[in-house]
């Protein structure tokens, strides 16, 4: 019951935030906060403006915020005009702040009675607001995009539920708080609204945990094919954290990657050539090598996508769906990436790794293995040999004198 409460309040306090910012209904708590305002350009700076009294004359004013998932809270002394106004500026240059993240933010005061008192706490989202966003929504889910008329959008929101019509054929698929897709026309534009909020560039990007996906996909003559394998990817990694929730975070990468590429509605076709070319010449990555991190060359981290996904795919057509959410299950326990795979369908990684490459691939792995260990043997022979040769020729002498 209290899991659920607290889903109606982030659903219920997202939706408002949608809206623009705002303040939980609260009891009185001493300090009254009115005329309260938030200006900012995304990734230069914040304002916080308001105007605050008390039932005692107010001695010091402070301004606390944090984006909702971050563990440390900015503290910052305030200085009041004689009408009780306050005015704030936050440079989030040098202190980067993630985009479209929730911030929380309130007022602390401590009175001429010594009495420390509070108002809020307020809320609102940290949006890109260097273009200008359209919006179409679904229940939950709403897409968001600057390029492109109104087919766009409704392109894009399709793309959003069917794909989590696909998602829900594999995963718990949870829509009890909101989920925004936010589509940049460029990747540049992607990459420098995640520098500047401090991430590294990516394909897309998803943050589960405020239920934001973030991708590039302009419009043009492929842009269903672009959405439908773009959004559910995204999507994927939302519903995994929902599913799962703090264990989400253990999960092996090839793992996360691979069912949300296997979720795509149109897979990538240059995987498989990937593949094979890979297999060809026994250049695929071991899946253990996979679990924390891809490669940071991006030749081998496409290689790692492609192997994710198919093997994830291999996977589910081995030991079905509940295979799947059995091994996302075991690996959120903190097993390690090879006994979660033992827990989860009986078998370690690396002996599934082997049937996967024979029956997927249909490489022959017990000649693979001799051939990567043709040259030790070659020096063990060539070691052996000669203790060989005299313990003959001992014997052979023996029988001569005898």
């Amino acid at each position: 019951m209290l899991k659920q409460i607290r889903k109606f309040i982030f659903f219920f306090l997202t939706a408002l935030i949608s809206l623009g910012f705002t303040a939980l209904p609260q009891s009185q708590t001493g300090l009254a906060a009115t005329n309260v305002n938030i200006f900012y350009n995304f990734g230069q700076q914040i304002t916080f403006m308001a105007k605050l009294s008390a039932s005692a004359p107010i001695q010091q004013a402070f301004l606390s915020f944090r984006e909702v998932n971050e563990q440390n809270t900015r503290v910052v002394p305030l200085t009041l005009n004689a009408d009780g106004s306050t005015r704030y500026q936050y440079d989030a240059s040098p202190h980067l702040i993630p985009p479209f993240a929730m911030i929380e933010f309130s007022y602390q005061a401590t009175l001429a009675n010594n009495q420390s008192v509070s108002s809020g706490p307020f809320y609102f989202r940290y949006e890109d607001n260097r273009f200008t966003w359209k919006q179409l929504s679904n229940g939950a889910v709403s897409v968001h995009w600057y390029n492109g008329d109104e087919t766009f959008g409704q392109a894009a929101l399709d793309a959003a539920r069917t794909g989590l019509q696909g998602i829900s054929q594999t995963l718990p698929v949870s829509l009890d708080a909101p989920v925004d897709v936010y589509i940049y026309a460029t990747f540049d534009d992607l990459v420098s609204s995640l520098a500047l909020g401090g991430r590294k560039w990516e394909a897309g990007h998803a943050d589960p945990s405020i239920g934001v996906v973030m991708l590039a996909a302009a419009p043009s003559d492929t842009q269903s094919i672009d959405l439908q394998r773009l959004i559910p990817h995204e999507l994927t990694h939302v519903m995994l954290y929902r599913s799962l929730g703090n264990g989400f975070n253990r999960l092996p990468t090839w793992l996360e990657e691979g069912i949300a590429s296997m979720e795509e509605l149109y897979p990538n076709p240059d995987y498989t050539r990937a593949l094979e070319a890979a297999s060809k010449n026994d250049s695929l990555l071991p899946l253990e090598d996979l679990c924390v991190s891809f490669p940071a060359d991006s030749g081998r981290a496409y290689l790692a996508f492609a192997e994710s996904q198919s093997f994830v795919r291999f996977l589910r057509d081995t030991y079905g769906n509940t295979g799947i959410v059995a091994l996302t299950k075991a690996y959120a326990d903190g097993l390690n990436c090879d006994l979660g795979a033992t827990r989860a369908v009986g078998a370690p990684l690396n002996q599934l790794d082997a049937r996967w490459r024979e029956s997927v691939l249909g490489q022959n792995i017990a000649g693979v293995a001799v051939r990567n260990l043709l040259p030790y043997l070659i020096i063990l022979g060539l070691t052996l040999i000669v203790p060989v040769w005299g313990v003959i020729h001992m014997i052979a002498k023996g029988k001569r004198n005898a």
